[in-house]
């Protein structure tokens, strides 16, 4: 992340998250970006040529791999407990590393986000995360 932002800043963007997909001996490099104004497919062009310099002169990432640039689009992927603090109120779909009371996979309305902790109803229960156990987050549209 600290290698790729300054690109997408610079291109007058915001980078919003990345995930690094293992599929095999090939890898996913999936670069999302935002801004107020919206993404248009000429700001994706501009980062993936940007990015895709960028990663062959550092090299990164080891073995072959696709280089994929979108925006989060409606179901957006929450990737920091900032994010999550600009959607309270929003229902969110996640997936922890680990059970929280017997659960990995929950559903339901991000109710307060304080620093790392995000308190999530769902099935009318509150649930208190931490921010660092989430394996994967969306919003629900």
């Amino acid at each position: 992340m600290e290698l790729i932002e300054p690109t997408v800043t610079a291109l007058g963007l915001e980078l919003w998250g990345i995930e690094h997909l293992q599929q095999g001996k090939y890898s996913l490099l999936r670069i999302y970006i935002e801004r107020e104004a919206g993404v248009a497919i000429e700001d994706c062009e501009q980062v993936s040529k940007q990015v895709s310099a960028l990663l062959d002169v550092e090299d990164p990432i080891a073995g072959e791999y696709t280089l994929e640039v979108s925006s989060p689009g409606l179901e957006r992927p929450l990737f920091s407990a900032r994010q999550f603090s600009q959607y309270i109120g929003s229902e969110v779909k996640l997936r922890l590393h680990s059970p929280v009371q017997g659960r990995r996979k929950f559903k339901g309305k991000i109710v307060v986000v304080e620093g790392d902790s995000i308190r999530l109803q769902a099935d009318g229960v509150d649930y208190d995360l931490s921010f660092s156990d989430v394996d994967k987050a969306n919003i629900v549209f």
